[in-house]
């Protein structure tokens, strides 16, 4: 069972302020500051600093902070795997965007298929909310196409996606095409700040000495399905995962843009807190939804 004490001091570092900390546990602000005095007298270090009004977390603070979201994650992992003794088998997880609704269906479909009895839960996000949710012990994993700090997280390479440009086959460009920087007059209809794709395709641009910025007609849109029905119009030009405009390539209704010194590719990583006492179950689950063959 998870120390209450580590409860409070997880509270502190979501509030960074022992008073509302104290409000959200229905605590006293005296009994937060025992309750971290005890640990840092435990652990034998100071794990909060103050600069003014402000506390900010020591080197010693940052480490314990790994490890205890690491506790808690599995603490209600824990609960979860005793309450389900006997009974169904229960997943829970998330997923960015693009991997929920183009990546997942058929993985989820043939799962569901093999076990009826399963009781799925797919929440769908982008990387930093998916990410939160794993802290918070809300999903138990999660498979996303954005980046994440690797020294928190574990991870294991779900797939390897293309990641290309493409136009409506008709689409007239400004100037010949043969490479990336031949694309920056074209209109680039790209998904919002925060978006696991757009942060592909700024890395992209970087390894060609190219920011977003130097595209000077951008349209944000918040819908990948938005994007493809205005690039199949002939709107402008966009950067997609396979997966997601397979059926369009197929049909004739997108065309992919070929360029000389541009093959792109990202991986989609399946993630869970590192350190896990866990660690086996996630393996177990990841090779579970990549299986052509699901037994139970």
């Amino acid at each position: 069972m998870l120390d209450f004490r580590v409860e409070t001091f997880l509270t502190v570092c979501q509030t960074m302020n022992f008073t509302r900390a104290a409000e959200l546990l229905h605590i006293t602000q005296p009994a937060v500051t025992q309750h971290i005095q005890v640990l840092e007298k435990q652990y034998g270090a100071k794990f909060f600093h103050s600069q003014g009004k402000q506390i900010f977390l020591t080197e010693a603070g940052q480490m314990f902070l790994q490890a205890a979201t690491t506790f808690y994650q599995d603490d209600r992992h824990l609960r979860d795997a005793i309450r389900q003794l006997g009974s169904r088998r229960r997943i829970h997880f998330g997923a960015t965007l693009t991997i929920g609704e183009y990546v997942m269906p058929p993985v989820l479909t043939r799962l569901l298929k093999k076990e009826p009895g399963l009781r799925l839960r797919m929440i769908m996000g982008n990387t930093k909310e998916l990410l939160h949710l794993l802290d918070q012990g809300e999903i138990e994993f999660a498979v996303v196409e954005g980046f994440f700090p690797r020294q928190e997280y574990e991870s294991l390479s779900y797939c390897t996606q293309p990641y290309i440009p493409v136009c409506a086959p008709d689409y007239v460009f400004s100037r010949p095409i043969s490479r990336l920087e031949d694309l920056l007059e074209e209109r680039l209809l790209i998904r919002e700040p925060g978006s696991g794709t757009r942060e592909v395709l700024s890395r992209a641009l970087e390894e060609h000495n190219l920011t977003l910025s130097d595209f000077p007609l951008i349209t944000e849109l918040g819908s990948l399905n938005v994007i493809k029905k205005m690039v199949c119009a002939g709107a402008g030009i966009s950067f997609f995962y396979l997966p997601v405009i397979k059926e369009e390539l197929e049909r004739g209704l997108l065309r992919e843009i070929p360029l000389e010194n541009c093959a792109l590719s990202h991986d989609f990583n399946f993630i869970w807190r590192k350190n896990s006492t866990f660690d086996g179950y996630y393996h177990e689950t990841f090779h579970l939804f990549q299986s052509e063959e699901y037994t139970t």
